[in-house]
């Protein structure tokens, strides 16, 4: 297919400095829980996306220098020549394909403890350290200080050049860098001439970008990172009058502007509460101010969208880091006319907790990702089939629909069967709830392309039992049948079932989700701690229900913070009334009331009056027809079956990322013998 010629202007290349873009589209810079710790897999990864077409590459933020040490974090570093050929490695793959690399330089100042390197950290006062709350303050940095970190600033330029990077970035946020604290009229107190009047404040910074000028300005396009709602008064209170005055006096001093939100939650902000494109009302000034290329975010999906916000002057580079990960082909299916094979990022964020986990990064959309060089699988190609067999898939959830997908594109012949009206399993119950649209993209993306192949049949409305699964004859049956919600309260706290009357009201996610009326006060108690139990209460009180949420965590949704939703959803819930009970289990419900149980305080006990009870505990593989088919084993020869196998939450619930991810790693690995199945670690 050809390029739609509406999207010509993405294809536009653009100088940057000494080099030029070969196109708009621009991976920004994002941590991945590589780095560091698997050089060669993060590598792998940023080389990917230069194959799929991305314009420009970036690493995550990377360390300059021992006294920007940001362990435990897995970041980037680049103190010194050992740290060379990792870079050398990753730009070399990034080059093979016609893009062009870049590197965000970072000093976070007192965010971290420098855990690895036991310095003295260092920033613009003598803050603690705000990272996991570490007991331990920075020293206020004198002027032998500034002029040692502009010297530690402008050899890791000079590290990165030779390394290969073609732009280099200075990183200018308030609570996460260096530059950005001492711009910062919230943590710059100081007396002398980088404290005081703005004048002062940008002093450092523009004596940073200067220095990387004089230092590799003839082979490196320099670029400063910069939170365009940078300005904060003691009280956290924003000034955009002071955040446009910055823009004006660095202006054209950086060779590019890449522009994003000073809070992370705002920046990859969770689609469950911002939409694609949030970002252009706080950045559009930028490009207005400057005469230098700008990048920006917005977790872009749509070309329409793209092609807009270059079209209107807000952006002359698509920045992405999400939609980058969830689809590394992302550009090359737009160039090749391919649109309807894009898989769009949801904004779930579990690419996200990567970070937070310190493990590598894994997607919803994208089960490959971060295993390029481990598994060596590539998003857009798998093995040929190795055998004619044709494969039945029980349940059309993620799971089941990722593994008909890889199976079809294998060449097997697939024989989807799904029990309900709709396919989809949970990703279609969940995503009708408040703000979790877009998490339908999930289903949406895999059945077209099932429904587009002749190999692939696909059956609603067709619950089978095992004696139907033998009569079909299929050599291999695979078993993507889900879980449900308990209704015992059996979770963290509760390993046992908890004694509950049979008058007692209780409806589990799963009835709500179907529809079963709610009324009175009703009473959540979560103890799965993510998302579903404020969703749900989100759901009720927005009915105009009376709803108090339990949980026996400190906070809420705790596991949400994560993937940078924990903050987000309190303020919601506060908003819409709901009463929030933190650090409270459930000791007993009886009909029309339940006692709670403080964790910590054995005195701490509550009653309350309930209508309702929905406890959001743990869930229980729906695995009848596994156990039904293995009881029958002796009959699988007869029937042509030659293995039965359980994946995704049929076999252990997890998120609807580990149910793809199950998914892709049956259908990639039938018929490949164990010996052959690749897992590369990284030694050293």
């Amino acid at each position: 297919m050809a390029r739609d010629p509406r999207y010509d202007i993405l294809f536009k290349p653009m100088k940057i400095g000494p080099h030029v873009a070969k196109n708009r589209f621009f991976q920004v810079a994002h941590c991945n829980g590589m780095g560091v710790k698997y050089p060669k897999s993060m590598a792998a990864m940023r080389a990917m996306k230069a194959e799929g077409g991305w314009g420009v590459i970036c690493t995550e933020e990377t360390e300059i220098h021992p006294t920007s040490d940001m362990s435990p974090l897995t970041e980037g570093r680049i103190w010194d020549a050992h740290d060379l050929p990792l870079y050398q490695r990753m730009t070399d793959g990034i080059h093979e394909h016609g893009a062009l690399a870049g590197i965000q330089l970072s000093h976070t100042g007192h965010r971290d403890g420098c855990l690895y390197s036991r310095e003295v950290p260092l920033s613009v006062a003598p803050y603690p350290i705000t990272s996991m709350t570490y007991p331990a303050q920075a020293r206020q940095m004198d002027l032998q200080d500034i002029r040692d970190y502009r010297r530690w600033h402008r050899d890791a330029a000079v590290r990165a050049a030779d390394a290969g990077f073609d732009i280099v970035y200075a990183y200018c946020r308030a609570n996460a860098s260096l530059n950005g604290m001492f711009l910062s009229s919230k943590f710059n107190t100081r007396g002398d001439e980088y404290g005081g009047v703005l004048e002062n404040r940008v002093r450092l910074l523009r004596e940073v970008l200067e220095d990387m000028h004089d230092a590799v300005g003839d082979r490196c396009a320099i670029g400063l990172r910069y939170t365009v709602d940078e300005f904060r008064d003691v009280a956290g209170t924003t000034s955009p009058e002071e955040d446009r005055d910055i823009v004006s006096i660095l202006a054209d001093l950086p060779d590019l502007w890449d522009v994003n939100l000073r809070d992370w939650s705002r920046d990859s902000a969770p689609s469950r509460f911002y939409p694609e494109g949030a970002q252009e009302e706080f950045v559009s000034f930028v490009k207005k101010t400057v005469n230098k290329p700008v990048v920006g975010v917005g977790r872009f999906t749509s070309p329409d969208a793209m092609a807009a916000q270059i079209r209107r002057g807000v952006l002359d580079f698509i920045g992405a880091a999400r939609p980058s990960i969830a689809d590394p082909f992302l550009p090359s299916k737009i160039e090749t006319g391919d649109i309807d094979k894009i898989r769009e990022c949801i904004g779930c964020n579990i690419c996200v907790s990567g970070d937070a986990m310190m493990v590598p990064l894994r997607c919803t959309q994208n089960p490959t990702m971060g295993e390029e060089y481990r598994k060596g699988w590539h998003p857009e190609t798998v093995p040929p089939k190795s055998t004619d067999d044709t494969t039945l898939v029980i349940g059309s959830g993620p799971a089941g629909l990722e593994a008909a997908l890889v199976l079809m594109k294998r060449g097997h012949t697939v024989v989807l069967a799904e029990k309900d009206a709709e396919f989809g399993g949970r990703v279609t119950r969940e995503s009708r709830l408040p703000g979790l649209s877009e998490w339908a993209r999930v289903r949406d993306h895999r059945l077209l392309q099932l429904n587009q192949n002749s190999n692939v049949t696909l059956y609603a409305q067709s619950e089978l039992d095992a004696e139907a699964v033998l009569e079909l004859g299929c050599a291999h049956v695979v078993l993507a049948t889900g879980a449900k919600w308990r209704r015992d309260c059996v979770g963290r706290v509760h390993p046992q079932p908890l004694a509950i009357p049979d008058d007692v009201n209780l409806l589990t996610p799963d009835d709500i989700m179907a529809g079963t009326p709610c009324t009175g006060h009703v009473v959540i108690y979560d103890d799965d701690r993510y998302y579903m139990g404020s969703l749900l209460a989100e759901k009720l009180a927005v009915q105009g229900l009376d709803v108090t949420l339990v949980t026996p965590d400190a906070n809420i949704a705790a596991w949400s913070s994560a993937t940078l939703e924990q903050g987000l959803i309190s303020q919601r819930l506060y908003g819409l009334g709901v009463q929030i009970l933190e650090k409270y289990t459930l000791a007993e419900a009886g009909k029309g009331h339940i006692r709670l149980q403080h964790s910590e305080n054995p005195a701490g006990v509550l009653s309350l009056d309930c209508d309702t009870i929905v406890p959001v505990t743990s869930k229980l593989p729906e695995d009848a027809l596994y156990h039904a088919l293995i009881a029958r084993q002796s009959d699988w020869a007869t029937h042509g079956v030659q293995s039965v196998t359980r994946i995704g939450d049929g076999l252990a619930p997890a998120t609807i990322a580990a149910a793809v991810y199950a998914g892709h790693r049956y259908a990639r690995e039938l018929g490949v013998a164990p010996a052959e199945i690749q897992f590369n670690r990284e030694f050293f």
